[in-house]
């Protein structure tokens, strides 16, 4: 058991800082609750979107852990309805817009041991297409938010210089 304990420490390097570290956005609003779950990946120098994160591929959104998405209320996303309850988000960046998909599967992991998306579509209950917005400044840490300033809450997400903004509606 010593042993083990020293090779975890020493060799894997058991208690350092993860490189994509784990991280929530939340937002309360009433009795809505909605929280999303994911790790956050660095751009360090490199390219992203496009390279790193290739293009018209399907992304885990984000690194490690499948990213997830969940709500106390039934919802509309994008005009779409969205029942409440837990879900994966996956992801398909394109050069203008993304592809966004909410997955009823949960997964342990976000990629398998080919660095394949663990992704299957036959449990996808949505999948809308968004609009990129260029930022003038650079996002070092992929960062998922929500944004209600204007009173219409959006889902956001933002790396390197790209942003994406999901509309979200309460179905009432």
């Amino acid at each position: 058991a010593l042993g083990l304990l020293i090779y975890s420490v020493f060799v894997e390097n058991i208690f350092s800082p993860r490189l994509s570290p784990k991280d929530s956005a939340k937002i309360s609003l009433n009795d809505l609750d909605i929280k999303v779950e994911y790790n956050r990946p660095s751009k360090r120098d490199r390219d992203v979107f496009g390279a790193l994160v290739p293009f018209d591929k399907v992304w885990r959104t984000g690194a490690n852990e499948a990213t997830t998405f969940s709500t106390n209320k039934d919802l509309i996303i994008n005009g779409m309805p969205l029942k409440k309850g837990k879900y994966t988000i996956w992801t398909v960046p394109m050069q203008n817009t993304w592809k966004v998909m909410l997955n009823s599967k949960q997964y342990e992991w976000g990629v398998n041991e080919k660095m394949e998306p663990m992704w299957d579509p036959n449990y996808d209950v949505m999948e809308i297409e968004v609009p990129t917005k260029q930022l003038n400044s650079t996002v070092e840490k992929f960062t998922i938010a929500f944004d209600n300033t204007t009173g219409d809450l959006k889902l956001t997400m933002a790396w390197d210089g790209t942003l994406i903004a999901v509309p979200i509606e309460i179905n009432t």
